[in-house]
């Protein structure tokens, strides 16, 4: 059985960074209790599977893919825009799935993704400062009194959003949506009607043949028309995630129950602080974000209070350093880790590190830059004979114009044509499809190590 959960007075007192500054106490004291009385929406039993999902791929067998918004907003809980977010991850798994001979984990970056992080505490524009927007969950972006006023009511609706999403997602996956062939054409139109490289249309029409074949021998059951598909967000705010925990009738441990996954983020990983000491108690299986400047010692300590029992799947390590930094920074920590006997799954954030400014105040990401941190990636793995397990990106199902370059050649004139986020720049769709053939290139080059799961099965069935 697993400790138990400290009390949120526990979990402050030490020291929780990146929380929201209540005016009112006891308001959100009424708001934990109403949450602690709600359903949960996620289960133990999904959370387990998760698990042993990410152990196949820690061992190899597998490729996780992650993605989704950098902060949701409550106003873009629609079904168009579900959908077409699950539509560009389930276009990119059927690409990498193919390149990489293995299957691909699915895991979005939604339902619950409304809370962020920020770096200053408050916003100052033509003289008048106010607190930072930190997502939907706690105040509004209007930078306006009232609106950048923390208002522990929002965690309801983080709830209510989260639940319609995650209701609208399962029937997507089981309903049909999923079906193999329709996402594998969107791919052909992408690849036929963009400016891309002819290697990826080459890979384009390899899957097209291999579907046609398989659909001439006769294979076509549910696993051509349905998949699994997980929901993930950072654990910050503790109070919405401290009222979703349960205790597991079947064994007394507890699951935080508002996601599959929750991971630590780059600023609230502090080994004796708040977030590290909820998040080392739950079953559920973990993320923890590592920067540039994280030592191998520091990886090293961490890895031990998350995952003390070594237990496969329990850890993902998801580095986001850069793509300046990401080839001498990754290896120590890899190292470290791997040192300590745990697989974890190694998984790429190639966006957080590669943000700047333009000199017309967007924040943007180059494309470029996000490919080169990948290859960087797959670099380090290569040298060090480990598994590059997975990546984990920001982007949108829609045509958005959040970051330059890419197969439509954006410039930084057009960042103000469709610039939508809420926080942070996003992949658009074409972006995101290209990132998936770069990705299918680099798992199908011969120079990563990797387990060949067809030398398996005749192996253990043969």
């Amino acid at each position: 059985m697993s400790e138990p959960i400290p009390s949120l007075a526990e979990l402050h007192a030490l020291g929780a960074a990146q929380q929201p500054a209540y005016p009112d106490p006891d308001a959100v004291a009424k708001v934990v209790a109403e949450l602690r009385n709600r359903p949960p929406l996620v289960f133990a039993g999904e959370c387990d599977d998760l698990r042993g999902r990410i152990a196949e791929v820690a061992a190899g067998r597998s490729f996780l893919l992650q993605g989704g918004d950098c902060a949701e907003t409550f106003e873009t809980v629609t079904a168009g825009n579900i959908k077409n977010k699950l539509k560009v991850l389930l276009s990119m798994a059927v690409v990498l799935t193919y390149a990489a001979q293995v299957p691909v984990l699915k895991v979005g970056r939604i339902a619950g993704q409304y809370a962020k992080p920020r770096s200053r505490d408050t916003e100052t524009r033509g003289g008048v400062t106010l607190p930072a927007y930190r997502g939907d969950a706690v105040n509004a972006l209007a930078f306006e009194p009232d609106a950048r006023r923390p208002d522990p009511r929002r965690l309801l609706e983080v709830y209510n959003h989260s639940a319609a999403t995650l209701n609208l997602l399962r029937a997507f996956v089981k309903g049909g949506f999923a079906d193999l062939r329709a996402m594998h054409n969107w791919n052909a139109d992408f690849v036929h009607n963009s400016n891309v490289d002819s290697r990826y249309e080459e890979l384009s029409d390899e899957i097209s043949r291999a579907l046609a074949f398989m659909v001439a021998c006769g294979v076509d059951n549910d696993q051509f028309r349905t998949v699994d598909f997980y929901s993930s967000h950072e654990a910050l705010l503790l109070e919405y995630e401290h009222s979703l925990t349960r205790i597991d009738s079947r064994t007394g441990a507890p699951y935080n129950t508002s996601a599959h996954l929750v991971w630590a983020g780059e600023r609230t990983r502090q080994p004796d602080g708040a977030h590290i000491a909820y998040l080392s108690r739950l079953r559920n299986p973990l993320g923890l974000k590592v920067g540039p400047k994280t030592t191998g010692a520091d990886a090293r300590e961490l890895v031990e209070r998350l995952d003390p029992d070594c237990e496969p799947g329990r850890l993902t390590i998801i580095s986001r350093m850069g793509a300046g930094y990401v080839r001498d920074a990754l290896p120590p920590i890899i190292e470290a880790v791997e040192a300590t006997g745990r697989k974890v799954a190694w998984v790429c954030d190639p966006m957080h590190g590669n943000t700047f400014e333009t000199a017309t105040g967007y924040k943007t990401r180059a494309f470029s830059q996000v490919a080169d941190e990948l290859n960087g990636f797959f670099d380090v793995h290569h040298e060090l004979g480990t598994w590059p397990g997975g990546v984990h990106v920001e982007l949108t199902g829609d045509d958005v114009t959040e970051c330059v370059g890419g197969v439509d050649e954006l410039n930084e004139a057009d960042l103000a044509n469709r610039y939508e986020t809420a926080c942070d720049p996003r992949l658009s769709r074409n972006q995101s499809l290209e990132l998936a053939f770069l990705i299918a290139d680099r798992l199908t080059d011969g120079r990563i190590h990797r387990v060949n799961p067809v030398q398996e099965f005749q192996a253990e069935d043969f």
